[in-house]
């Protein structure tokens, strides 16, 4: 499985446009393949939409794409309000959950960050270490690396109830220090960090 994560900024004030339009094509569009999740941001770079889409594999992804362009209802007609489209291929760890429809948040804090060269598969392991304690605060809704795209760069997803619980959940890892789960020699595996709230729009089967 892999995750195809397509990450659009807007033109300042046209997301509920662009979330109606969307919408109304997506109804065509799911039935050749359906979305993960579809976001805004809330907090973070504003005007911004992040769609989710999961494939079997890559030739999976160019066939399906092919279709739906071929049949005329995709992409949808939001073309004039985008100002820049980032594309990136995941792959899901192997101990990470999938993404499912469900009601997990409304909140969510997606979370990137670009590690040192060699440094994933002992990040991997020291995540593995500390996740059932972490998660025994709150889920985690999946953890993927970038395959095509940023390299070396690691992506995380937390839902959340609301940003109190958030608060309250990461301070508690912090304080019985679950988590981050801390590298051998003390120093983080990452360079940069990044982290955004997102809510899911309507038509979103995570919720």
């Amino acid at each position: 499985m892999i995750y195809e994560f397509r990450t659009y900024d807007l033109v300042p004030g046209s997301v509920p446009e662009v979330l109606k339009r969307f919408g109304e094509a997506y109804e065509k569009r799911k039935e050749f393949s359906e979305l993960s999740a579809f976001f805004y941001t809330e907090i973070g770079p504003l005007n911004q939409i992040i769609h989710i889409w999961p494939y079997e594999d890559v030739k999976q992804r160019q066939e399906i794409r092919a279709e739906a362009v071929e049949a005329g209802i995709w992409p949808p007609n939001i073309g004039r309000f985008i100002k820049h489209q980032h594309v990136e291929i995941m792959n899901p760890w192997t101990f990470s959950p999938d993404l499912t429809p469900g009601n997990h948040g409304p909140f969510y804090e997606m979370r990137s960050y670009s590690c040192y060269p060699g440094s994933i598969p002992s990040t991997q392991e020291r995540w593995l270490s500390k996740l059932e304690e972490r998660t025994e605060l709150s889920p985690l809704a999946a953890v993927f690396s970038v395959d095509i795209g940023s390299a070396l760069k690691i992506v995380h997803l937390w839902p959340y109830r609301d940003l109190k619980q958030r608060h309250e959940v990461r301070s508690e890892a912090a304080k019985k220090d679950i988590w981050p789960p801390k590298s051998g020699d003390g120093g983080p595996p990452y360079f940069s960090q990044e982290n955004k709230i997102l809510l899911p729009a309507p038509f979103s089967p995570m919720q």
